[in-house]
């Protein structure tokens, strides 16, 4: 561990672009002295470093408590699905920013694109003097999304506030107060979209009154049902139990919108039954009930689609979509049926940088990126090689009660008990900091915080991807092995 920096490192970090047939690809690549991939981990001091624990503290003294960061190390930079902490530690970055960073950290056409953009314009805002490059990702977003119908959009900062957004015009638009949500769902954290989010502690508890008019139903999550039934004998009585909680609780006719993930994230990465969604759209348009599809996480590529509701012909009324938008910048959507978005009037709508032209830049190279690369049918093989692995290991640890994914779309939940289900939340947390003393970081999900989510870049290579598994797979036999002990 002494020595300088250059000696410390036993093989070079390049960056190579390779034109194929389908387009171009880079891909940080690392080189060893006999020319073969070497590993992407490496560990020069224990984890945290001494240089993180020094900030570390800093952070304890100037950040909000509120503000949680999983891990305890302090990252200085990322390529591709490599980072490095400031100790020079480098880990397999299994989260992605939490599903932001589908393209790879520092993908060399979005930093091209923010370069560019920093010295042309920083900041204008919309509603004072618009910018071509706002209007012509509009009409790129409007092509890409489903439905069959004439489309406008909104871009604003984040995934809350694109929810926030949707639901105003979904209001304004029928003139109706109410919104119908899912249990275990996720929508963010500000008002509205907190009250439309599921997960009490730490979301919602202490922050006094929410939004009113809110209706939460159970969402698909056949490994808990909510009324105790198994797929697919129930067919999807979940759904069709919604026409009595309308008789029971409110009318139909006061629901503006229903808004639903396709695949629910933070609460755990759910897949529900393929008709699930197609049964639930049916319910809707007899009731006159906007379909808002909230594809913040599921969105560009994750599922193996461009947006998942195209894996079962959903074509929402509404979609919103955020995070991998524009590679790591802030940027969000709205995009929906041109009727219902020019409902509000001039003014209704709006924000000082929704919209930013370096992120709104980033955007067209992230599009650009998923036109000219094999990202979509590369998020499917990712998926089913981690799949594989991670029926492997449940076959071997009961700890593992649940395996599923969509895509690269994979998680896995844990439970102390497979007959019981009783969530292993101490257990997840260990394994999360035991991966991340290894050299791998990932995040946990789920209503308990028993799920273990991947979110891995989709330009990960096989190697890369193998490797961290490798991590995965030790650790939870460790913390398995701990737990019975």
């Amino acid at each position: 561990m002494e020595g300088t920096k250059e000696e410390s490192r036993p093989f070079c970090l390049l960056r190579f672009a390779v034109r194929t047939q389908r387009g171009l690809r880079l891909r940080p690549r690392r080189i060893g002295t006999d020319n073969q991939p070497m590993s992407s981990v490496r560990l020069v001091t224990e984890v945290p470093g001494p240089k993180s624990r020094t900030i570390m503290s800093r952070r304890e003294t100037a950040i909000s408590r509120g503000l949680a960061s999983t891990h305890p190390v302090v990252i200085k930079s990322g390529h591709g699905v490599v980072v490095e902490d400031v100790d020079g530690n480098r880990f397999l970055d299994f989260a992605g920013g939490i599903g932001a960073l589908n393209v790879g950290h520092t993908a060399e056409p979005v930093v091209g694109a923010v370069q560019a953009e920093v010295g042309e314009l920083t900041h204008m805002c919309f509603a004072v003097a618009p910018y071509e490059s706002y209007i012509a990702l509009a009409e790129r977003l409007a092509a890409l999304t489903p439905g069959r119908f004439a489309k406008k959009v909104m871009l604003v900062n984040s995934g809350a506030e694109a929810v926030e957004n949707a639901i105003k015009i979904a209001r304004y638009a029928t003139q109706r107060p109410g919104v119908l949500c899912f249990e275990d769902a996720f929508h963010g954290r500000t008002f509205m979209a907190l009250s439309l989010t599921s997960k009490v502690k730490p979301y919602k508890a202490g922050f006094g009154a929410l939004a009113p008019d809110v209706h939460r139903v159970p969402y698909a999550y056949c490994y808990r049902c909510s009324y105790g039934e198994t797929y697919p004998s129930c067919e999807t009585a979940c759904v069709d139990r919604i026409e009595d909680y309308f008789s029971r609780y409110v009318d139909p006719a006061l629901i503006a919108a229903m808004i639903v993930e396709p695949v629910l994230g933070e609460g755990g990465f759910v897949v529900p039954p393929r008709e699930f969604l197609q049964k639930l759209s049916a319910v809707c348009r007899r009731h006159g009930i906007l379909v808002v599809a909230d594809e913040v996480q599921t969105g560009f590529g994750r599922t193996g689609r461009m947006f998942a509701c195209e894996h079962v012909g959903l074509e929402p009324d509404i979609l919103v979509t955020a995070k991998s938008i524009a590679g790591g910048l802030p940027l969000a959507a709205i995009v929906g049926r041109a009727d219902l978005m020019d409902a509000p009037p001039p003014g209704g709508l709006g924000g000082t940088y929704a919209g930013n032209p370096v992120a709104v830049a980033a955007a067209h190279a992230v599009l650009d990126i998923f036109a000219t690369r094999t990202l979509l049918p590369r998020a499917e093989a990712i998926g089913a090689r981690i799949e594989a692995r991670m029926r492997e290991w449940a076959s071997a640890h009961p700890i593992i009660g649940d395996v599923r994914r969509l895509g690269a779309m994979a998680a896995m939940e844990l439970v102390r008990n497979r007959d019981t289900k009783e969530p292993a939340r101490h257990e997840t947390d260990a394994l999360v900091k035991l991966a991340c003393e290894r050299g791998l970081i990932l995040i946990p999900a789920g209503t308990y915080g028993n799920i273990i989510r991947i979110l891995v870049p989709l330009v990960i290579a096989d190697a890369e991807l193998d490797e961290g598994l490798d991590v995965l797979g030790a650790c939870i036999g460790a913390v398995e092995s701990a737990a019975t002990s």
